[in-house]
């Protein structure tokens, strides 16, 4: 029996793409500066921390390069202790698969769905960013097969709680040559995640776009801490200091190379309270000062934020408002990274 499928049309390889979309070498430069920084504090070489900071959803261009815009002047600023990767996140997981799905889906949140202008969309705003701020960006990698298309732009990939448990997630991962952030899963079981960082640092063999393919491992795949939810879906925080030493001692107990989390300050370690980012990003760096251990181990923060406070519906129109979670506004980001960076 033939699939329930309508191939609507084949879309263009990502070498076809970056063909039609190319950098100019000072991008690639750029990138491979930024890189190196990373890497740099995720091995331990640098004392900065990372802040991964930016929009739930990346929903259209003008209000996210007036953000970036902002961020990159406040970056600046605060360069000597925190190194800030933005949050540019262009494909979205719905729980019920229904809704808004992101830019990548949705180019125009007015218009329906559309593959073909959703990729060269998100290849363009990504393109404009590091253009105008020097920024290379982190995404979420949704779809593993679609990476490609902006490998030669992104400086680090989230894999989410959602994806982490997924075969090809994990295998991929191995093979991306820059940071993989492994989310724990919805149910919270950070061994589930462990065991993802474990796949990703690991060589690997597998089929990738119609290729096999090799990989060396990922020795920069990492654990991000976003909190869990019961049977019952009650939501409970996974930052304190009781739970990160927790991670610190898995850590220790694995042969995983680069020991590093990434607390992720909403979702539920927040109840998805947006406000709350503020106190538990400094409830992580208290929990730095009190431990070496835990000073080693905590690599970098990841926060939501755009122009305004909170969330609202498709089609209200509030420029800079998040049309998925709720995210801190703008002036509360500034003194937030601020006062951040007297912590580090």
């Amino acid at each position: 029996m033939e699939m329930h499928m309508q191939f609507v049309r084949k879309l263009p390889i990502p070498q076809e793409l970056k063909r039609q979309f190319p950098l100019e070498a000072s991008i690639g430069e750029i990138k491979r500066e930024r890189d190196r920084q990373i890497a740099e504090i995720l091995t331990g070489g640098d004392d900065r921390m990372l802040l991964i900071i930016g929009p739930c959803s990346a929903d259209r261009e003008d209000a996210v390069l007036d953000y970036m815009r902002r961020l990159a002047k406040v970056s600046e600023k605060v360069s000597d202790r925190l190194l800030i990767v933005p949050r540019v996140y262009t494909n979205k997981p719905r729980t019920k698969g229904t809704g808004y799905k992101g830019m990548l889906h949705q180019p125009d949140t007015g218009k329906g769905e559309d593959m073909l202008a959703g990729i060269i969309a998100i290849r363009e705003m990504h393109t404009h960013i590091v253009r105008e701020t020097g920024f290379t960006c982190a995404d979420e990698m949704l779809y593993p097969t679609n990476y490609r298309y902006l490998s030669d732009l992104l400086s680090y990939v989230a894999v989410g709680a959602r994806s982490v448990e997924n075969q090809e997630h994990r295998l991929v991962a191995s093979g991306l040559g820059i940071p993989a952030g492994m989310k724990n899963p919805t149910a919270g079981d950070v061994t589930v995640m462990m065991n993802s960082i474990a796949a990703a640092q690991s060589a690997q063999e597998f089929i990738y776009r119609g290729w096999e393919v090799r990989t060396h491992g990922n020795e920069l795949a990492h654990a991000i801490l976003r909190g869990y939810v019961d049977s019952f879906g009650r939501m409970y925080p996974n930052y304190h200091y009781e739970n990160l030493q927790q991670i610190y001692e898995l850590y220790q107990k694995s042969d995983l190379r680069n020991p590093a989390v990434v607390v992720d300050c909403n979702h539920c370690n927040s109840g998805k309270q947006y406000l709350e980012q503020v106190r538990i990003c400094r409830d992580v760096m208290h929990s730095r000062s009190l431990s070496k251990d835990i000073r080693s181990l905590v690599k970098g923060l990841m926060v939501e934020s755009y122009l305004e406070d909170g969330c609202q519906k498709i089609g209200e129109g509030v420029y800079g408002k998040s049309i998925t979670d709720p995210c801190l506004g703008w002036e509360k980001t500034e003194r937030l990274i601020y006062d951040l960076a007297e912590l580090v």
